[in-house]
């Protein structure tokens, strides 16, 4: 299957609110201290225009939008460190490689814009992403560092420049 993918434009907004919604209700994940509550989720465009930041979509060869992610400089992260953010899919796309190849791009991007590390946070029960961050070269932390917001994530990740 065609994929493009490119940076998010205002109107991807809806549809990629939609997408991260659903996923997380697919988990048991709508619940408070998560993506689902962001007040950015709704407006993911105007929350990326910020310096050294960029959410890429990924679209079908039908022009649909089937997920996205991003990189964001959250506060509180060390000035090389930057967050890999809203990794999401729709459940048909899952699995086959367009989640590794969204976090590559950002992975190079990072490198680009001189960030050393990248830092995550997930769940327990978003299991096959954990592992797929894993593969891409991610390291499990003892605990949380910046200031994401997110309380209800309990697992922390880096990947230090080089690990792929």
């Amino acid at each position: 299957m065609e994929v493009l993918i490119r940076e998010i434009l205002p109107e991807d907004n809806e549809a990629m609110a939609l997408i991260i919604r659903n996923s997380l209700t697919e988990f048991g994940l709508n619940i408070p201290g998560t993506a689902y509550f962001d007040e950015s989720t709704d407006r993911l465009y105007e929350a990326f225009r910020v310096e050294k930041s960029c959410y890429y979509v990924a679209l079908d060869s039908d022009g649909k939008l089937i997920g996205g992610v991003g990189i964001y400089p959250t506060d509180g992260l060390p000035e090389d460190t930057v967050e890999l953010v809203k990794m999401y899919l729709i459940p048909e796309q899952r699995g086959k490689g367009l989640g590794k190849l969204l976090m590559k791009k950002c992975i190079t991007l990072a490198e680009e814009l001189g960030y050393n590390n990248i830092y995550l946070e997930s769940m327990p029960q978003l299991k096959d992403a954990v592992s797929a961050y894993q593969k891409l070269g991610f390291e499990l932390l003892d605990g949380p560092i910046g200031n994401t917001g997110h309380y209800s994530c309990s697992i922390w990740m880096l990947y230090k420049r080089g690990n792929s």
